[in-house]
């Protein structure tokens, strides 16, 4: 039976009214029963059978629907009322998804994955090689794997609720120019948004307007823990999120390409706030706030490759004496090794290195200018171990710095704790119109 909305109105919200068509199906007069404990699974797959036939949306009027395995067809639109149309798992299964399909939407539903499914891989939602998907407005939860696994996909997140999650909210592999924008994700046990692909190639993902907290590390390691995990994709942006309480970092960038990451508030993040590491290259790392970190922001390994950035115009501030999640961490605002431009900065509270350059020999072509440093162990540290490359140390304004405004350093010791005075015995370290403020 095809059903106006004018009979259905009052069960819709004006955003679902205002973007949908004028008629659609009703999953009630379709043979759907909501708030029963049985398997629909059946009775919501022969609905979406009459909907494609007909051309038409489908409409799931607000209730608890149990069921699983559901394998949707190209283009097709199936919305619910929003926190109030509820599908939830009956089994382990993901509830549902789709492979080699295009132009789904999923609009104002909530997925209760009822804490089933013991997979790593697994997820409430799934979707594999899969183009133009729109997931709107829908709610993923109490999953005992990944709340949404999109597999060499493309389309759209938007404007979601993703949380109680075991492994990861949102994990993309292998994805091509997602939008992922003004998502909720929370209370998740290792990871946040996750953009991985197999092999390093382009990917183009937008990460922007989110908002992620509470992620967890069930399962230690540096892959978990992460508010916004990036492997080996490039061309991907991290813009304007809002991202606190994470195990480990907020934004972990592991062997990309032309990454920007900028204009993000990273709260409370018990290791590496900012992290951009193994074999990057070409990392932009601007206008962040980071308030309080275990370090706040680190561009590093260049013994893998890792190189060329720019680093410029965050505030660090409120740095730990330790992190509570990696021992191995030691409190630096803002750490560079290779190529890399670390310049109009702000650094402030740092029970260590306010800025540090080159770690052994691994330095070549660091550039620290223009900087504000205050209240740190040590202002400017860099390194003077055999081996390392040059770095040039300009116009930055360091005050009440502990122990030494800029001092020479040797992996964990410090060699020099005025490089001014010892400029001779490091040649391949430039310093020039430093202001140093003590109170």
């Amino acid at each position: 039976m095809i059903v106006g909305f004018a009979l259905a109105s009052a069960s819709l919200p004006t955003g679902i009214l205002a973007q949908t068509t004028s008629v659609a199906l009703n999953g009630i007069d379709l043979g759907l029963v909501p708030n029963q404990a049985f398997d629909q699974s059946e009775q919501l797959t022969a609905a979406i059978g009459k909907a494609i036939k007909a051309g038409l949306p489908l409409f799931l009027p607000a209730g608890r629907y149990r069921v699983s395995g559901i394998e949707l067809p190209s283009n097709l639109k199936v919305f619910g009322v929003a926190g109030a149309t509820i599908l939830e798992a009956a089994d382990g299964t993901p509830v549902m998804g789709a492979r080699g399909k295009s132009f789904i939407s999923l609009e104002g539903l909530s997925f209760d994955g009822r804490g089933l499914g013991a997979s790593r891989r697994e997820a409430v939602v799934a979707f594999q090689e899969c183009t133009s998907l729109n997931i709107f407005q829908c709610t993923i939860g109490n999953a005992n794997n990944n709340g949404l696994v999109l597999n060499s996909c493309s389309g759209r997140i938007v404007n979601c609720e993703i949380s109680t999650c075991r492994q990861s909210g949102i994990h993309l592999q292998n994805s091509v120019g997602m939008l992922l924008d003004g998502n909720n994700i929370h209370s998740c046990g290792n990871g946040g948004i996750r953009v991985w692909r197999s092999e390093g190639g382009a990917d183009g993902t937008i990460v922007i307007n989110n908002r992620i907290s509470d992620i967890g590390s069930d399962e230690g390691d540096g892959q978990n823990g992460n508010g916004v995990n990036i492997f080996r994709a490039d061309r991907v942006i991290v813009s304007d999120n809002v991202i606190e309480e994470c195990a480990f970092s907020a934004v972990r960038a592991n062997a990309t390409n032309d990454t920007i990451i900028s204009g993000n508030q990273c709260i409370n993040s018990s290791e590496v706030a900012i992290f951009s590491e193994f074999a990057f290259s070409g990392s932009i790392i601007s206008n962040n706030i980071i308030d309080g970190a275990a370090r706040g922001i680190s561009i590093t390994n260049f013994n893998d490759g890792g190189r060329l950035a720019v680093c410029s115009g965050n505030i660090v501030r409120n740095i730990m004496a330790f992190s509570p999640t990696n021992p191995r961490t030691r409190p630096i605002g803002i750490f560079a090794e290779a190529d890399t431009a670390v310049s109009g900065n702000v650094v402030e509270n740092v029970p260590g290195i306010g800025i540090s350059a080159g770690w052994g020999p691994y330095l070549r072509n660091v550039l620290v200018s223009n900087n504000v440093i205050r209240q740190t162990l040590v202002g400017i540290g860099v390194s003077v171990a055999e081996g390392a490359g040059p770095a040039k140390i300009s116009n930055n304004l360091i005050a009440d710095s502990e122990l030494a405004a800029l001092a020479g350093i040797a992996w964990r010791d410090i060699i020099s704790t005025d490089l001014v005075a010892d400029a001779a015995r490091f040649p391949h370290i430039m310093l020039s119109n430093n202001s140093v403020v003590q109170f």
